[in-house]
């Protein structure tokens, strides 16, 4: 029965997405269900009058709507990454809401209610059950979600004795021992993990480990997931880790999640540092090479423990300094510019090179062209963009073969607002000629091989709000430099001049 429950053949797309309903249906059957059981409180009571045929219409719904939520939950499981224990009982406790919700419309039902052997005996006890095990699926669908301490976790004494529970010191959530001097401090157990408990053990833990992936304990984080090991030791940039915290956060693969809480600029940093001096265990910051890259994220742990944190290396002293918030930004002006419609030829013709062609904004006819499937798409290939050049709003060419070659095609895309070049071949020379796009506000160059040189040419390009510079060839001085000329621009890579300063 529990590989029936499992199944994990290759799921399809159309099964994993009506099983993403689940959450929206099921609070349908909870709605209908406890209006149920306070209406027939109130009718026993004499407080309510109430017909059979409205309790019988309120129970129809609510069995028809747990229903559709077993099957969406089944769906749902089909994903896979939950613990199978409380997920089977989850399953059976849904199926027995259905069930019974069922029984106590048959039986109320003035259709059913005369044909019923002992209808009218059953129909209290099959609500009651209905509610009961309404709580307890309730109750295991909130565990598979966020663990099975979620509801009890801060249960306040007297309660906990009363209730058999551990002394709430043992069952509060985790809290990152405090740092009192960075370069002593252990890597993994006082930086690395924190980050990881608060970011991403939510889905990866002993009790939903999503994608076979659980990063709870250092033997999890090494062994990976269903795709095999998320991190390459001494290789930060080409880890699966690293690499899913820096797509756009539009991006399906992107994590955490939309909508989740997201790494900050200096805990992807921290991150990357730790896989690439070896993601040890149990060495301490001393014991590792700190770079300028991460020497402001250190700081900043150094500061968040209180004052004195600074981290010298040779003599150069790094001091953190307070960053004023910034205003929201306005909407792009391109987002809500009205084009023609594409000519359905050359959306076609895009296709049928692997491009992904996606409606951007239906009303205002833009589109979004990706080669997340194509990864052989070429400089020479790039020139069909050209002919969307009206339309083209967001174009993700990340760890294509284009290069230099491409952006001259590029570069006519005059409504261009986001541009992905990450992990391409891009150099100084190319990017030189992105000065001619006046929306372009999102440009991600990680991995590439530009440095000052190319950067500089950035400054003219004055709608631009952020660019991704990780692993390039750029150094403290092109970036500041670059942010003098744009000084609301949001630099990430490892080093951001608003909320550091670094001194000599």
């Amino acid at each position: 029965m529990n590989a029936f429950l499992l199944l994990q053949a290759n799921p399809s797309d159309w099964a994993l997405f009506f099983g993403h309903f689940h959450p929206l249906v099921v609070h349908l059957p909870i709605g209908f269900l406890l209006i149920a059981g306070l209406l027939e409180i109130g009718r026993r009571t004499g407080r309510i009058s109430l017909s059979n045929s409205t309790m019988s219409a309120i129970l129809f719904w609510s069995a028809v709507s747990a229903t559709v939520s077993c099957v969406f939950g089944y769906l749902l499981s089909l994903g896979g990454g939950y613990d199978i224990d409380i997920l089977t009982e989850h399953q059976w406790q849904g199926i027995g809401v259905a069930v019974f919700a069922w029984v106590a419309w048959a039986v109320s039902s003035d259709r059913f209610m005369h044909r019923i052997p002992f209808g009218n005996a059953l129909y209290a006890p099959a609500l009651v059950l209905t509610l009961v095990l309404l709580m307890a699926a309730g109750h295991h669908g909130g565990a598979l979600t966020h663990g099975s301490d979620y509801l009890t976790q801060y249960t306040p004494e007297p309660f906990r004795g009363l209730a058999g529970l551990p002394p709430r010191a043992a069952a509060v959530a985790f809290k990152a021992e405090p740092i009192t001097d960075v370069n002593q401090a252990m890597v993994y157990a006082q930086i690395v993990n924190p980050i990881l408990q608060t970011r991403c053990i939510q889905c990866h833990n002993a009790e939903k480990s999503k994608g076979d992936l659980r990063m709870d304990t250092p033997a999890m984080l090494k062994k990976g997931g269903e795709d095999g090991p998320i991190f390459v030791v001494g290789k930060g940039a080409d880890s699966e880790m690293i690499k899913r915290c820096l797509l756009d956060d539009s991006d399906e693969h992107h994590m955490p999640p939309k909508g989740k809480t997201q790494l900050t600029d200096q805990q992807v940093t921290l991150l990357t540092w730790w896989i690439d001096q070896g993601a040890s265990f149990d060495k301490k910051v001393a014991d590792l090479t700190v770079n300028d890259a991460v020497k402001p994220a250190l700081a900043s742990l150094g500061r968040d423990a209180g004052p004195g944190g600074a981290i010298t290396a040779g003599d150069r002293t790094l001091a953190v300094a307070s960053a004023t918030p910034s205003a929201p930004r306005p909407v792009s002006p391109v987002l809500t510019m009205k084009v023609p419609v594409a000519d359905p030829k050359v959306v076609e013709e895009l296709k049928k090179t692997g491009l992904l062609v996606l409606p951007l904004s239906k009303e205002n006819n833009q589109l979004e062209v990706s080669a997340v499937n194509v990864r052989t798409f070429s400089d020479a290939q790039a020139a069909l963009l050209t002919k969307i050049s009206d339309q083209l709003v967001w174009l993700k060419l990340s760890d294509t073969q284009v290069g230099d070659g491409a952006v001259a095609s590029i570069a006519k895309l005059k409504h261009l607002q986001k541009l992905h070049l990450e992990r391409t071949a891009i150099t100084d020379a190319g990017l030189r000629q992105l000065t001619s796009l006046p929306y372009l506000e999102y440009l991600n160059l990680y991995g590439t091989a530009i440095t000052d040189a190319g950067l500089s040419s950035l400054a003219g390009l004055k709608s631009l709000q952020t660019v991704y510079l990780w692993q390039t060839k750029t150094t403290e001085a092109g970036i500041a430099t670059l942010k003098k000329a744009l000084p609301n621009l949001e630099v990430v890579g490892g080093m951001s001049g608003n909320s550091v300063a670094l001194g000599k």
